[in-house]
């Protein structure tokens, strides 16, 4: 709770379903879901590929129930998993295996979903994390959402886990932002007057027949219809918990910053959102070893500096939540590197062996749990 708003928090990850022998990708979701849900109830559900699993954290007051939440909630599919021979992976791409071979899980909205989108759905093979702050205030929600705008590209560097696609090295950090973004109505959004002018954009989607619910727009933050969050979509899964933590950590800060901001009559600067691509694109190549725009200084400066900065911004309201010791591992996500790095050392080290890396992620996974 921040000054009368609540700043609850819940989390989604999405995982992968990894054979133990082959390292590949398995549609086994429908033999693991019958003991996930006896343990997890429906905070476990299958995704649109077979070979997906996601969870759902209950609804959390501070972020050290978010990790006690991953913890649980990793923990058991990774040992219902292990029954059955098979692992739990945590990262928005597979090294390896490819789209072509993968089954679409037979529900109506997804047999929908590919039926509308072609070949554009059937590579959605990307696995992601998404963050849910509980805000109350429709009003509100909508002023948040277009000042958390230009901190996406920020969060996207520091939780970049996709350096790999289709058994190639992509040279990219987060090439699921790539492959998602081929879908319509995603990315970057556009920012909006009014929670009024936001609603009429969504009724005039929704008259027009482009989309039969507002959880079809996917943008990289969005105000959850359902829920009534505002969720942040942009991030890559995290491979470890402790990096995960740290994004959230980040997020629930950087929320209570901007509504104090607001509360205090002020805002931070709103940009285009072709600007913020722009921060986006760069995070997407180079992660956390390259350079994001500075528009107020109007360069470019190293992202090292940038997270210092946001880091002093957020820090009284990060000690105020209890959340300060988890943000603050952001420094040493730029230090040690993203699980995209680590994955690109793992290759580099092992000769271009990516059933090495998938070992690895594999172990990261559980790390922690």
């Amino acid at each position: 709770m921040f000054k009368g708003i609540p700043l609850t928090l819940g989390v989604e990850e999405e995982y992968q379903i990894v054979d133990a022998e082959t390292r590949a990708l398995d549609s086994y979701v429908s033999k693991i879901l019958p003991d996930g849900r006896v343990r997890l109830q429906d905070q476990v559900k299958e995704e649109f590929m077979e070979s997906q699993i996601e969870v759902g954290s209950h609804i959390c007051q501070t972020v050290q129930e978010v990790r006690s939440e991953l913890q649980r909630l990793r923990g058991a599919l990774i040992e219902i998993a292990e029954s059955q021979g098979k692992h739990i992976v945590a990262a928005s791409t597979h090294p390896f295996s490819r789209w072509v071979d993968q089954s679409i899980t037979p529900r109506l909205r997804y047999k929908a979903l590919e039926e509308n989108m072609q070949d554009i759905a059937r590579r959605l093979l990307i696995f992601g994390m998404h963050v849910h702050v509980g805000i109350g205030d429709l009003e509100l929600t909508i002023d948040i959402f277009n000042q958390a705008r230009y901190f996406l590209p920020h969060l996207l560097a520091l939780s970049t886990s996709s350096p790999f696609w289709d058994g190639r090295r992509t040279g990219l950090k987060s090439y699921r932002s790539v492959v998602f973004e081929n879908l319509p109505r995603t990315g970057i959004p556009d920012s909006f007057a009014s929670y009024a002018d936001y609603d009429l954009f969504m009724c005039t989607l929704e008259r027009v027949g482009v989309i039969d619910d507002r959880t079809k727009v996917w943008w990289d933050v969005r105000p959850h219809p359902k829920y009534k969050t505002l969720e942040f979509r942009v991030c890559d899964i995290c491979t470890s918990i402790e990096d995960a933590v740290c994004l959230v950590a980040l997020i629930q800060s950087l929320v209570a910053f901007l509504v104090d901001l607001r509360l205090g009559n002020r805002s931070w600067r709103i940009y285009h959102r072709d600007l913020i691509r722009e921060n986006k694109w760069l995070a997407v190549r180079h992660g956390i070893h390259g350079e994001l725009i500075d528009f107020g200084l109007g360069k470019k400066v190293p992202f090292e500096e940038l997270v210092e900065e946001l880091l002093a911004l957020i820090r009284p309201y990060a000690e105020h939540l209890g959340c300060w010791e988890e943000a603050k591992r952001a420094r040493r996500i730029v230090k040690e590197g993203t699980s995209a790095d680590k994955q690109l050392q793992v290759y580099e080290e092992s000769g271009g062996d990516l059933k090495a890396v998938v070992d690895w992620l594999i172990a990261e996974t559980k790390r922690g749990v």
